[in-house]
């Protein structure tokens, strides 16, 4: 993977398709698992849309992502069904045309040769996608997903979706990785509000996140604090170190409800 400068900022979002998504019948597996590999690699998942197997809606999500940020994943909608549409959406998106691409027609027709199975008129819609688009291999099932642009187009099954993200991560830019560290605030996010934002102010560098939590009798809070740069990180983690020993150890927490 090239290498890539500290101040290197690679960002992503992710377009997950399908009606199934949003009916809840489908659990989605296929986020969760992009977000940390892009983690990892040093690439800011940035933003999720999930959108229905409605070609306008998948044309105006994948347009307006794919002019925000460096790459986009697609999962879902490239199967041999009817509501299978992702690949023209995306050729509709790119103003090119859908066709079957030869060389996923050829390795489709010998897998199914090889298995004594029809490649009926439904299995070769496996092998549509945009005119120029670059194929992503699939180890599991063969059928390819494609590149076109700054655009990734993969399966929804979660089995081959995670295949083809190890095919195309060796492809991506990377670039500087986040780095965080999480601290125990014993106090209330309506504590800590206040003085918490003015340290997040005081160290532009860094996002301090904070998630509270609730033991049955009283809320504390984890603080997490990311930054791309060890010494900012570790002057913010300071800086919040010391709001929490200033807090005034007479101070009567709030109401733990109101801050639920």
């Amino acid at each position: 993977m090239p290498e890539q400068t500290e101040t290197t900022i690679v960002t992503a979002a992710m377009l997950a398709i399908g009606d199934e998504l949003l009916s809840g019948r489908t659990k989605d597996k296929n986020i969760g698992h992009l977000a940390d590999l892009l983690t990892l690699s040093g690439i800011d998942l940035k933003e999720v849309r999930i959108v229905a197997d409605e070609e306008d809606a998948i044309v105006e999500a994948l347009n307006a992502l794919r002019s925000r940020y460096d790459y986009v994943f697609t999962s879902g909608g490239i199967g041999p069904t009817h509501d299978d549409i992702t690949a023209d959406a995306v050729s509709k998106a790119f103003g090119v045309p859908c066709i079957h691409d030869p060389e996923a027609m050829r390795l489709l027709g010998e897998m199914y040769k090889r298995r004594e199975m029809e490649f009926t008129e439904a299995r070769q819609r496996m092998a549509r996608m945009p005119q120029g688009a670059r194929h992503i291999p699939n180890p599991v099932s063969t059928a390819p997903g494609f590149i076109i642009g700054n655009v990734y187009v993969m399966a929804g099954v979660p089995q081959v979706f995670q295949a083809m993200v190890d095919n195309v991560l060796p492809l991506l830019r990377s670039g500087s990785r986040m780095m965080s560290r999480a601290i125990a605030c014993p106090y209330g996010e309506g504590d800590i509000g206040t003085l918490l934002s003015a340290v997040q102010k005081a160290h532009p560098q860094t996002s301090i996140g904070s998630y509270p939590k609730f033991d049955g009798q009283r809320f504390s809070t984890e603080l997490v604090i990311r930054a791309r740069d060890g010494a900012a990180l570790d002057a913010a983690a300071d800086a919040v170190a010391e709001m929490i020993k200033g807090i005034d150890k007479s101070h009567t927490p709030t109401n733990p409800t109101a801050d639920a």
